[in-house]
């Protein structure tokens, strides 16, 4: 066996646990430098709420153990295959590498594929199912509000 399946078996124990608790079957274990730093699981339903996804759950707490928002080089072991959102959040993480145990098309029968929403965010914006528009807006009393936070950052850099 290798450490790819060990993780990806505590991945789906992980959500077995929670779907006997009323939760949704997902689970996932995020490891960095061989060693597991976080695991999570769907909390959707306990929560109401709807981002609260294994993937994220577990980000969130590996994020708050190292104290830092930079993940860079975990993996992350995840029982079904990560949604875009949860995909999108890995890759702002720093996680460079995402491994899964069920597909889309195992959870598609069962209403738990994320297929639909890959292929709707395939399209370009005008052609997706939520309407997606660029409303530019800024406020007169104040700075632009990126150069601001350039400022600001380099500001604190500084001293």
């Amino acid at each position: 066996m290798t450490d790819a399946q060990d993780y990806l078996r505590q991945a789906i124990e992980l959500a077995y646990d929670n779907l006997e608790q009323g939760g949704r079957p997902f689970g996932a274990v995020l490891v960095r430098n061989g060693a597991i730093v976080a695991t999570g699981v769907n909390e959707v339903i306990g929560t109401n709420d709807p981002t609260a996804h294994a993937e994220l759950m577990a980000i969130r707490a590996a994020s708050q153990k190292l104290g830092s928002p930079n993940l860079e080089g975990a993996v992350v072991y995840a029982s079904g295959h990560p949604c875009p959102m949860c995909m999108a959040a890995m890759r702002l993480a720093g996680v460079r590498e995402v491994a899964y145990a069920h597909s889309n098309e195992d959870g598609a029968p069962y209403g738990l594929s994320s297929a639909a929403i890959y292929a709707d965010l395939a399209k370009p914006f005008a052609e997706q199912s939520m309407t997606i528009r660029h409303v530019p807006t800024r406020l007169q009393a104040r700075p632009e509000l990126y150069a601001d936070w350039k400022r600001r950052q380099d500001e604190n850099a500084a001293s």
